[in-house]
């Protein structure tokens, strides 16, 4: 048998972030009313907004 003391078992840190979840569809929400577009044009959007978004402030951070 082992002397070793019991191991220290690693905590799990859950985080919920539903908040900025909520931010998000509201930007997305209001970006289409904003712009009068279409169903498909607003489904377009949900993918593409995200992009625009992204590349936009990867330049103010300086990532690339």
């Amino acid at each position: 048998m082992d002397n070793d003391p019991e191991p220290k078992r690693s905590r799990i840190r859950i985080e919920q972030h539903s908040g900025q979840g909520l931010v998000w569809f509201g930007g997305w929400l209001f970006t289409i009313g904003y712009l009068n577009l279409g169903f498909w044009q607003g489904l377009l959007g949900l993918f593409v907004w995200p992009y625009f978004l992204g590349a936009h402030f990867a330049q103010s951070v300086g990532a690339g």
